[in-house]
């Protein structure tokens, strides 16, 4: 019995915890299930709140980070060398030392020193002559306008033949427009020569000064209803004859616009060649500019002659004009005045570009940077500093300067044979040039060209023309291109010595030497270093007739 006891409290012992472990089993899973479901939505929560906390630090970064840039930037800027205009109060620390300095005067005669140095001249790669042509005149026309002051539009009328050339068309004489900030009502025949520019292209590139009244008629003798094209900036040559070319034969005609920086400065060297042609030849101003000009650079070597200069001269390119100060938002030593009269300026040439959302004006910055306009007084110090006497003749190259009595009288002062074209030319003679902005620059460019040296005060094409024009006439640009970087940083230095001053100076212009027969090696055009602005090696062939044709 008790065996049989035993055996039945055995069996129920193993037996009957079956349901029971079942149960047990049960609740368990329920409450993993219960825990990995729990968990599983803290994660996702967990990922929701990180992704949105990620949203907000990238936001707030977003949009504070320009302002506490700004911020910062002004504050660091605020304390750096040069960040400040203190030029007047340097000028009036060394004025005595500049009066009395004729230690170590130079001669205009011996300013440049070294020599360019170019390969042997090759023979030009030129396009394919008119006359070997299977038609003497291109039966495609194309109609560029020319936009901008006179150097841009000399740059895209040097376009326009390239691309002429490019597509075998035959090129309207350029039309030149009118722009609400030059202002300068003219067309092509009243800032250059044009039978000498048809002439001298004539080889290559078919140039009319109308369009045939056969094709006129097909547009009701508009040339706005003609179809116009829009052609991406720095447009390379492939693109033209991929994309322009074929509908140009469709429809015979066809006109660019806009047209400025609408072609790559590298190309083949045979379209290359009718650029340098163009620029350097045919492009001659108009008989009433060269005359006017040869007759201010006659005055000037006379003037120099008479003060022991050798009949040579220095030309100054000063972009302080009222305009260019607003555009560059400088501050000078005007205070709350020129604060408020430049704002003005900006809001009459420009409306409200300089209000817009995120547009920043930091002239701290852009002082340190080397982008301010330079004042007379600084040109003057510059020049003195580097061994120019006070009996040097200087021709000033400008539009009308920003509070004239009182910017040019410091520069009158270091350099009192100061002359410009209102100085040196009568009213009478000026008469037919007043209110043509284009016209007027021409007349600097000209004398510019003629002078022993050039100093360049600011970027911009009047100095990237006539650099290269320089270099291709001389060899050597003959100019000073001023480190502005480094010059407003010994300018902002009130306790400097003339003598530290005039050793920075010294330094400058033998950089300046170096550049002058700077030769760009040519893998691949750039807009550095383009044919304008260094025309060697690439319209080196042309050297044989280097002359100018201003002479």
């Amino acid at each position: 019995m008790d065996a049989t006891f035993k055996y039945y409290n055995s069996s129920s012992s193993t037996t009957s915890p079956t349901p029971h472990f079942t149960q047990t089993k049960t609740k368990t899973s329920r409450r993993r299930e219960n825990f990995l479901t729990g968990k599983f939505f803290r994660r996702r929560i967990c990922r929701y709140l990180l992704l949105l906390l990620l949203l907000f630090v990238s936001g707030t970064i977003t949009f504070v980070s320009p302002l506490f840039e700004l911020l910062y930037s002004n504050y660091y800027y605020y304390y750096l060398p040069g960040s400040i205009y203190r030029s007047h109060e340097v000028f009036q620390n060394l004025l005595t030392d500049i009066q009395f300095d004729n230690s170590s005067e130079i001669q205009l005669s011996n300013v440049w020193r070294y020599k360019m140095k170019l390969k042997e001249n090759k023979r030009c790669v030129t396009p394919t002559t008119r006359q070997s042509r299977e038609t003497y005149l291109a039966d495609k026309y194309l109609i560029i306008a020319a936009n901008g002051g006179l150097n841009q539009q000399r740059g895209s009328i040097c376009n326009a033949v390239a691309v002429a050339g490019l597509l075998n068309a035959t090129l309207l004489i350029p039309r030149l427009n009118f722009h609400n900030v030059w202002r300068d009502s003219r067309q092509f025949g009243d800032i250059y020569d044009e039978e000498h520019f048809i002439s001298t292209l004539r080889k290559y590139v078919d140039v009319v000064r109308e369009l045939p009244k056969e094709l006129m008629e097909r547009y009701d003798f508009n040339i706005s209803n003609i179809p116009t094209i829009r052609v991406p900036a720095w447009a390379y040559a492939s693109y033209y004859l991929e994309q322009v070319d074929p509908v140009l034969k469709r429809e015979r005609i066809i006109r660019i616009a806009p047209f400025a920086n609408r072609l790559a400065t590298s190309l083949p060297p045979h379209i290359q060649y009718l650029r340098c042609l163009t620029n350097y030849h045919a492009l001659r101003f108009s008989i009433p500019i060269t005359t006017l000009a040869k007759s201010l650079v006659r005055r000037m070597t006379r003037d120099s002659s008479s003060s022991g200069s050798g009949g040579k001269y220095v030309s100054v390119h000063l972009r302080f004009e009222e305009d260019m100060v607003a555009f560059s938002c400088c501050v000078y030593d005007g205070g709350k005045y020129e604060q408020l009269e430049m704002e003005q300026i900006r809001e009459k040439g420009w409306g409200d570009k300089f209000k817009r959302k995120y547009y920043i004006i930091d002239p701290v910055r852009n002082r340190i940077m080397g982008r301010c306009p330079m004042t007379p007084l600084e040109v003057g110090m510059m020049l003195r500093g580097m061994g120019f006497s006070n009996t040097t003749p200087i021709y000033l190259a400008s539009g009308k300067i920003y509070e004239a009595e009182k910017n040019i009288a410091p520069l009158k002062k270091m350099f009192p044979l100061l002359h410009t074209k209102d100085l040196l030319a009568s009213s009478d003679e000026l008469a037919s040039f007043q209110g043509y902005s284009s016209r007027l620059a021409a007349l600097d460019y000209i004398v510019c060209l003629f002078s022993e040296v050039f100093v360049t005060t600011q970027g911009g094409n009047f100095p990237h023309f006539l650099l290269g024009h320089r270099t291709f006439k001389y060899g050597h640009a003959k100019s000073i291109m001023p480190d502005k970087r480094k010059l407003v940083v010994l300018l902002d230095n009130t306790t400097i010595s003339w003598h530290a001053f005039k050793n920075e100076m010294q330094v400058m212009i033998d950089e300046s030497d170096h550049k002058g027969v700077f030769v760009p090696k040519i893998k691949k055009s750039t807009r550095q270093n383009s044919i304008y602005a260094h025309p060697f090696p690439e319209c080196q062939c042309l050297q044989d007739s280097r002359n100018s044709t201003e002479e």
